[in-house]
């Protein structure tokens, strides 16, 4: 229990006659220095625990050159940030991520073309140490913004913008969506389905893009008209999913791009009496489960480790500030990041 006066912040100085070691000696442990021996640092934070000694922020920033605070950008407007739950378990998994490095999450997201001068603003103005950034779109403009500030940054999904092609070590995360949407269409074409659709997402995020390409892997003679643009929400998938019907009413099975376009191609076959799967097969992917085990029936979906990967993204930064060097730099850490994924199976194939 903290035993200091009312009133009275705890210094440095108390905590080092606490402990019976130099100032010097806490100003280490405290800052996360090196060349304390365990037994002094365990002194060091038993002092600190006794006497409630907070570090000041503007003496560690000195000591250390950092801030503690790292920017995570989603490239989506406020309302698909908090109405998409894969933004959740993404964020979720930064912050606990960040939270076991004992630094803070600030959360920025984009509105309009307005608002990457205010991000600028901000990155530059030294208020984090780092960004990380995800669901960015081909034509967005904040790969151009973090280069120009020269923030760390880390990127959740493969880089598609113009020029990233070119732009060595890219630092980024993601998940195998070509390999993830070929064990898709595999397993639809071993249930005996033979006119598989597929309802892409927006075709200006490679996430969307790869997944399409990984669906036309398997079926290289794939009729055009199996697929229908969706942009990753549930009412595109159910417009995607009427678009289809009427255009090819024989379709036996369907491929989503996400699982939240797979439960509005769900309720419009439903709607259409068409049963699932007996009918119409059904695969996403995401393996959110408060989307696909709440579907009517039970969603069959590609996994992949949403929370895991944002947990991914802010070790690759740290691993970079540690070695105080940009993300993919010579001798930092490695530029990306590729995960598996995994078929669910479930009710609706």
């Amino acid at each position: 229990m903290p035993d200091s006066s009312p009133g009275v912040r705890p210094t440095l100085e108390a905590v080092a006659a606490r402990a019976g070691v130099s100032r010097a000696t806490v100003s280490r442990v405290v800052n996360g220095g090196a060349g304390v021996r365990e037994p002094l640092v365990e002194r060091v934070r038993r002092a600190v625990d006794e006497l409630g000694y907070v570090p000041n922020h503007a003496a560690r920033t000195l000591v250390t050159r950092r801030n503690g605070a790292v920017a995570v950008i989603i490239a989506e407007p406020e309302f698909r940030v908090f109405s998409d739950p894969f933004f959740e378990q993404q964020v979720r998994g930064i912050s606990r991520e960040l939270t076991a490095h004992d630094t803070q999450l600030v959360l920025l997201w984009v509105e309009g073309p307005g608002d990457y001068e205010r991000i600028a603003r901000y990155l530059g103005g030294g208020h984090v140490d780092g960004a990380l950034a995800f669901s960015v779109h081909d034509d967005d403009e904040l790969p151009s913004v973090v280069r120009r500030v020269q923030v760390p940054t880390v990127f959740g999904g493969r880089p598609g913008w113009p020029g990233a092609a070119g732009d060595a070590g890219v630092p980024y995360v993601d998940v195998d969506n070509r390999g993830g949407a070929r064990e898709a269409v595999r397993y639809l074409l071993g249930l005996g389905r033979e006119r598989i659709a597929h309802l892409a997402g927006p075709g200006d995020q490679t996430s969307a893009t790869d997944r399409l390409a990984g669906y036309r892997d398997v079926l290289l003679d794939a009729d055009p008209g199996l697929v229908a643009q969706g942009d990753f929400t549930e009412e595109s998938g159910a417009r995607a999913m009427a678009e289809l019907l009427q255009r090819r009413p024989g379709l036996d099975a369907v491929f989503a791009g996400n699982d939240l376009m797979a439960s509005g191609a769900l309720r419009v076959l439903r709607e259409r009496g068409l049963r699932v799967p007996q009918d119409v097969a059904v695969v996403g992917f995401d393996d959110m489960a408060s989307v696909a085990e709440a579907t009517d029936p039970p969603l069959t979906t590609v996994r992949q480790d949403i929370e895991g990967m944002g947990r991914l993204m802010v070790r690759l930064l740290m691993r970079a500030l540690n070695q105080d060097g940009a993300p993919g730099a010579a001798g930092a850490a490695p530029a990306s990041v590729i995960t598996p994924t995994e078929l669910v199976l479930r009710a609706s194939a």
